[in-house]
Parts: structure tokens; sequence; C-alpha cells
């Protein structure tokens, strides 16, 4: 059984473990092996201030109980109107059994319930797992491109891709 709720800061370790997992496993391998072990040790704290800070609704995803997935989103800053989803990680442990489609839907309802009518989101060209998703969720690449550091001082390329809430 699959299980979504708003996230609270009791959940703030289980959001970062999930961050970590997904990111080295995705992300990881772009960077020198430091750089990516020093990236999994940041994603595993910071999520406490968000949730505290109230920066977007943050989605916690559980399978059987098990934390698995997460979403981060709310209004575009730079698009009036439009939401973002300015993080969605899987634990690789929960790849293909659902949670990340099931945490989708209910992110875009949300979204939709706020007001949202379009939704868009950045992610590493890269990575053509998370953009089978994304497409498999509706979203269509936008032909926008952007560089990214994500503070190596190596910018990698991310594509944008959008849809309707």
């Amino acid at each position: 059984m699959i299980d979504i709720q708003l996230a609270r800061p009791v959940d703030g370790d289980a959001l970062g473990e999930v961050h970590a997992a997904g990111w080295e496993a995705a992300y990881a391998p772009f960077f020198a092996p430091e750089f990516a072990a020093a990236g999994v040790r940041d994603r595993r704290t910071r999520w406490h201030a968000r949730i505290t800070n109230g920066e977007g609704a943050i989605l916690l995803a559980r399978v059987g109980g098990r934390p698995l997935a997460l979403s981060w989103a709310g209004p575009a800053p730079h698009r009036p109107g439009w939401a973002e989803v300015f993080g969605f990680y899987g634990h690789p442990d929960g790849w293909g059994s659902g949670v990340a489609g099931a945490l989708m839907t209910r992110t875009l309802d949300r979204l939709r319930a706020a007001g949202h009518t379009r939704v868009h989101l950045w992610t590493l060209r890269g990575t053509p797992r998370s953009r089978r998703f994304y497409e498999k969720s509706g979203y269509a690449p936008t032909g926008a491109e952007r560089p990214y550091d994500f503070g190596d001082g190596r910018p990698l390329a991310q594509v944008e891709y959008a849809r309707d809430c």
C-alpha cells in the first residue's frame, strides 16, 4: 500500500535518506567521488530546515511504511501562475514499484487545488531514467536548457519539462 502525506518536521531524516539515495544513484556518477560523497551527506540534512521554513509543499510517499519517494513543489518563482517541481526523488529500492507515479499524481492534484494550471521542472539532460519518468507522467520537453552548477564549478546541462496540472 502506498501512503502519501504532507511531510512533517519528524520526517526530515526520512526525506534526507530518500533524497541522498536517489541522488547518489542518479547524479553521483557525474561528479568526482569526493564531491559526490559530500553531496550525499549534504542531502541527508537539508530537509529539516525546508519543512520548518515552509518552503513549498513537501510530500513523502511510503510503501508498507517505508519512505521511498519525495516531491517538493510550489509556485514557480519566475513564472506567475505556474508551479514548479523543485525536487522529485525516489529511493532506488522503490524504482519500478509505482510509488513515483502515485506521488506525481498526488503532487499534481495538490498544485491544481492550489490554483495552478501549468507546472514545469528541470532535470539533467544526461539522466534518461528521470526523463522517461517525466514523459510517462505527461511532461514534455520545452526545448529550454540551462547550465546548472552543483557547486563543483563544472555546470551540467539541465532540460526543462512542462505540462498542464
